[in-house]
């Protein structure tokens, strides 16, 4: 899910588990990790190595399982089972510090992404198509596999873990965009599809740690990368001609899936800003380095992290137009990280505004975000 230092670890992802509350976790953070079963990662471990996962080394040991979800809109997507104990011959722990950073878990904030994603295309504040994409400690890969749907013409999935990408994101992407082309292939009535609207982004998988990713995304200049001022801008809602919210309806697949959806409690920003994502991405601008679109969930648990993520970002974001959306917790209790200690970072560095597009509470539990970043 999230990423590590080689030099120091990143401590236990157990305060963002669901259903934990400020009240349930002792307040000491070691005290936490000793009661909970977590480690601190041995600082001799070598640093993890920045490398690109191909598609065809994916060793296919048995059929890929999955389960359909429903979320708003009628949009379906289809979410990969696969066991950590089978992966890495452990326990069900959600974090092996080290060793395995949570992405073979489907997190609550992935769904809250998606869905606040769905409602910004709708609101007319965001555009995926012809975009370049990358979404960071992708584990499932939803929020990229949304991107695809909608049109980006390249998504980058990241993660921490090659065996993450290998068991779970590259088997589970690859289902998704078959189901989809498949649907796609049903809507044609068996005419002739345009080659504009047929779904094939340009996809590519890389594993390792933030400090070192920008050296091998194919996208970022690697000698200079400067972010710059934003326009104001505004994209009309128009059908892009790819698979819109009602076409991977509830009835295209089994309707005993998951249900997932923004209840009454969710609250919603509807403020416009500069952080609409709705650069043209037409002309010569379109030539410039760097992602449109930046996508993450949970990946702010680490308060010891943040610097090294953020650092990632503006190598990575396209300047003057690029967005960036988080989803994350407020604040990840007994770990110290959280969604207003990363907009503290960004703040005080001064180059990226904030604008907090949606959260979510059940009066229970952490309050959850979703934060959008974009050049000022």
């Amino acid at each position: 899910m999230a990423n590590q230092n080689s030099e120091k670890r990143a401590p236990s992802l157990l305060g963002c588990l669901p259903g934990l509350t400020t009240h349930c976790l002792p307040q000491n953070s070691e005290k936490n990790q000793r009661n909970y079963g977590v480690t601190n990662g041995d600082d001799t471990l070598p640093p993890v190595p920045t490398i690109e996962i191909f598609p065809s080394d994916v060793v296919k040991s048995k059929p890929f399982a999955a389960e359909p979800i429903n979320l708003e809109g009628g949009l379906t997507l289809l979410k990969g089972r696969v066991n950590v104990a089978d992966v890495f011959g452990t326990g069900t722990a959600d974090l092996i510090p080290g060793k395995y950073e949570g992405g073979l878990k489907l997190w609550e904030c992935a769904i809250d992404l998606l869905n606040t994603l769905r409602q910004e295309i709708q609101d007319g504040h965001l555009s995926f198509r012809g975009k370049r994409v990358l979404e960071l400690g992708c584990g499932h890969g939803l929020p990229g596999i949304f991107a695809c749907l909608k049109g980006a013409s390249l998504v980058h999935f990241q993660d921490f873990n090659v065996e993450v990408l290998r068991s779970l994101t590259i088997p589970n992407v690859n289902s998704n965009l078959e189901h989809a082309r498949a649907r796609q292939s049903c809507m044609s009535d068996g005419g002739q599809m345009s080659k504009s609207n047929f779904l094939s982004p340009d996809v590519h998988y890389y594993s390792g740690d933030w400090a070192e990713m920008e050296k091998v995304l194919s996208v970022v200049d690697h000698c200079h990368f400067e972010l710059a001022d934003v326009r104001d801008c505004r994209e009309p809602n128009s059908d892009d001609g790819t698979l819109g919210q009602d076409d991977l309806g509830r009835d295209s697949i089994d309707k005993n899936s998951n249900n997932y959806g923004i209840g009454n409690s969710v609250k919603r920003a509807r403020k416009l800003s500069g952080s609409q994502a709705c650069e043209r991405g037409n002309g010569s601008d379109a030539q410039e380095d760097g992602y449109d679109i930046i996508l993450m969930s949970e990946t702010v648990y680490s308060l010891a992290s943040l610097p090294r993520l953020y650092d990632l970002i503006k190598k990575c974001l396209r300047s003057r137009y690029g967005v960036v959306y988080l989803a994350g917790k407020k604040h990840y209790f007994g770990v110290g990280g959280g969604t207003r200690q990363f907009k503290h970072i960004v703040e005080e560095d001064g180059i990226l505004g904030a604008h907090l597009v949606a959260d979510f509470s059940d009066g229970s539990s952490n309050v959850r975000e979703i934060w959008k970043f974009f050049s000022r």
